[in-house]
């Protein structure tokens, strides 16, 4: 690609957010969308550090760790597809406003309470109104853009954010709160321990009462689906029911949930492995680290690069062949046998799981229609929470099966333990799931992945389908 080729990609990249930007209810809709975000972050690690503060003893620390952990999992496991069908059947607004007053005034009762016991409670509560909260906000982005082809960028500015900004922002705000925490004890503005971690809990539960008021005064915009619904509406049971057989009977979306059951799955025993693995690179913690950001890096990468992989290759085609690429970069962190080859291939496994988040949100904000949408983001939010709960239970154990050994590879000792293995076989499971995808949500006669690939390859090569779907 020359010079004024990739000047004119950027050129139409800014265009297209400024476009998007420049449509109030949505841009409010983004700011309500990016403190709550770092909220989220930092109540993953202000709850985790108050859980371990709160117990004394590895193994009690521990146990409460992974409390924290399946506690904000567990909503997902028994509400998932009623968040979704309530988000289709109610004013998304007023759900959204009802959900954030009751997240702040939880985070304000856990240092009031300072129990651990009213900590998980709190923070079951808490998660539950986040399943509720997601789909009503998601569902309502399409109906605040001005054309359907808008939908791409508005996804990829709230994942960008949600995945990228806001866990930076939140690591730097809990960290610098941790690090000021005995200035203000000794200006007697917190007290004990958890003083800190106490702070950073009430700035969540008064950003989220902030989100609850901007909803409620300033974007009347998501009601108008809900306002313009005149005739009687199905009962919500009804609803679950004609949710599951749009599902089953769709072939896009059957290959969307296939695509990200197998991905997720993937990227579960990723995290699972992440620690042992390094270890297995003769790295520590430090290794640790640096796989767990470049993940994040190539998170944020593959979502950047999305909307332009997405001008020569259909989304159809791009989400199936982003799942296969994961898959792929997958196995070679399997095989690695270094670190600076493993952090490469993990940046890739990042990237392409990246453009394929986005590419799956977009075809279900152009490509569903309003009244499906709720349970069908819905469905898919519960199916990821419950697919990584269920690999990072089973990863461990995989693992444990294997005994370490020391082989040769490419001329270098490599040291094999479980989780090498598990990461091939993860892989290959990605690269499989990803084919099967393609296939079902492919609706031409003669498609196939590698035509769309030499389409892409093609200068000039057209990812838009017959009929013009994408």
């Amino acid at each position: 690609m020359d010079r004024r080729a990739e000047h004119d990609l950027v050129e139409s990249t800014g265009q297209r957010v400024r476009g998007v930007l420049a449509i109030p209810a949505f841009r409010r809709l983004w700011g309500v969308t990016a403190i709550t975000a770092v909220a989220e972050w930092q109540s993953l690690l202000a709850l985790s550090a108050l859980a371990t503060q709160l117990t004394s003893g590895y193994q009690a620390q521990s146990f409460a760790l992974g409390g924290v952990v399946a506690t904000k999992l567990l909503p997902a496991m028994l509400l998932g597809p009623l968040a979704g069908a309530l988000a289709d059947k109610l004013d998304r607004r007023r759900q959204i406003v009802v959900c954030d007053v009751l997240r702040a005034g939880l985070f304000l009762s856990i240092p009031l309470v300072g129990q651990l016991a009213w900590l998980f409670v709190a923070t079951f509560l808490i998660e539950l109104c986040a399943l509720f909260w997601i789909p009503a906000k998601d569902a309502s982005i399409p109906n605040l853009l001005r054309r359907p082809d808008q939908v791409e960028t508005a996804n990829q500015l709230s994942l960008i954010m949600t995945y990228g900004v806001a866990v930076l922002v939140a690591s730097g705000v809990f960290s610098a709160l941790s690090t000021l925490g005995p200035l203000l004890r000794r200006m007697e503005l917190i007290h004990g321990a958890e003083g800190s971690v106490y702070l950073a809990l009430s700035l969540n539960g008064i950003a989220y009462a902030f989100c609850a008021l901007v909803v409620g005064t300033r974007i009347p915009e998501i009601s108008g689906r809900a306002g313009a619904r005149r005739g009687p509406q199905p009962g919500l049971f009804a609803m679950l029911r004609d949710g599951v057989v749009f599902l089953r009977a769709t072939p896009l979306v059957r290959g969307l949930v296939t695509g990200i059951l197998g991905a997720f799955a993937a990227g579960g025993a990723v995290i699972a492995c992440a620690k042992l693995y390094s270890t297995s690179l003769g790295g520590g913690d430090a290794a640790y680290g640096m796989l767990f950001a470049s993940l994040f890096v190539g998170l944020g990468l593959g979502m950047a690069l999305a909307p332009l992989a997405a001008r020569r290759i259909r989304h159809r085609g791009l989400f199936g062949l982003a799942i296969v690429a994961a898959g792929v970069a997958l196995v070679a962190v399997a095989l690695a046998p270094h670190l600076i080859v493993a952090l490469a291939a993990v940046i890739v496994v990042g990237a392409a799981a990246g453009v394929a988040f986005l590419t799956g949100l977009t075809i279900i904000g152009a490509q569903v229609a309003d009244e499906m949408r709720g349970r069908t983001i819905a469905f898919v939010q519960s199916l990821v929470r419950l697919d990584l709960l269920a690999s990072m239970a089973l990863v461990p154990l995989a693992v444990g099966l294997v005994q370490q050994r020391t082989i040769t590879l490419f001329s270098e000792p490599v040291t094999i333990d479980g989780t090498r293995p598990v990461l091939l076989g993860a892989g290959l499971l990605a690269v499989t799931v990803g084919l099967a995808a393609y296939r079902q949500m492919d609706d031409r006669l003669d498609g196939s992945l590698l035509a769309d690939l030499r389409a892409a390859l093609r200068k000039g090569g057209s990812s838009t389908a017959p009929g013009g779907r994408r």
